[in-house]
């Protein structure tokens, strides 16, 4: 079992939601908790909730040149411990459908949702094994087990961290170092209303779209979602699914894998 007192918890995405959740309960059981986000002002309200012992840092992930002082700061400070890593920083774009999306906009999400859980990881991963503990949780999605509609580019990230997390896990069978991969429902954050909005759609339609969106879909508040991350940690469980609507939907695609997408159609009347 991963334990999570006297562990170093770096946690990324900590100024708000799933992340911010994390860092308050890792701290309190006891963790020396690393929170980091780009947005220093949010983060500092996660600072001044946590109760334990926590610090702070401004880490833009879709910049390894941030991550790799980061790591090394991290590591020279705090050597030889038993590291878990939280990969939850995550961004949404509304965009339409793939035709609709740019490249540019394609590219701004990918650097973030896929390569900033593969720079972090790439980072800490060379002190894991040399010290053979550790722990490494990717947050992917439910949109990372189910290809959904006008989600290209978030599905395409999502599919990446999930697939990133399998290969770890084969590669890393025989160490003690233990992987999970996360997929949440609909859970009540921000990233839906702080999504970007790509010019080629109408900003008044996506936010009345968004604000429906929320009320329908975004039901487990993130503290709950947090609970159940890290007890799925704790059982060292490979893959951890969070919310009634997250297990319906992997049911559905494990029971109908080469026709769910024809479901998903119809429930969006496509």
């Amino acid at each position: 079992m991963s334990q999570i007192t006297d562990s170093l918890f770096i946690v990324t995405g900590a100024a708000s939601g799933i992340g911010r959740a994390l860092a308050i309960k890792a701290a309190k059981e006891g963790a020396k908790v690393i929170a980091c986000d780009i947005n220093e002002n949010s983060l500092d309200e996660t600072m001044s909730i946590i109760s334990g012992s926590a610090e702070k840092y401004v880490l833009d992930i879709s910049q390894l040149e941030h991550i790799n002082i980061f790591a090394s700061e991290i590591l020279a400070k705090y050597p030889q411990q038993n590291i878990i890593l939280v990969n939850n920083a995550g961004v949404a774009l509304t965009s339409g459908t793939f035709a609709e999306t740019s490249l540019e906009d394609f590219e701004w999400l990918m650097n973030i949702n896929l390569w900033g859980a593969i720079r972090m990881t790439k980072a800490f991963l060379p002190e894991m094994i040399k010290n053979n503990s550790g722990h490494i949780v990717n947050v992917s999605s439910i949109f990372g087990v189910a290809g959904m509609p006008n989600n290209s580019a978030y599905c395409t990230a999502k599919f990446g961290v999930k697939g990133f997390s399998d290969v770890l896990k084969s590669e890393l069978l025989g160490s003690n170092i233990r992987i999970s991969s996360v997929h949440p429902g609909g859970i009540k954050t921000n990233i839906a209303r702080d999504s970007r909005i790509s010019s080629s759609q109408n900003i008044d339609e996506v936010k009345a779209m968004i604000s429906k969106f929320e009320k329908v879909a975004l039901k487990m508040p993130p503290e709950q979602a947090a609970d159940v991350i890290l007890n799925g940690i704790k059982k060292n469980k490979p893959r951890i699914l969070i919310g009634n609507d997250a297990k319906t939907l992997d049911y559905i695609v494990r029971i109908f894998p080469d026709t769910y997408h024809k479901i998903i159609a119809k429930v969006f009347k496509l």
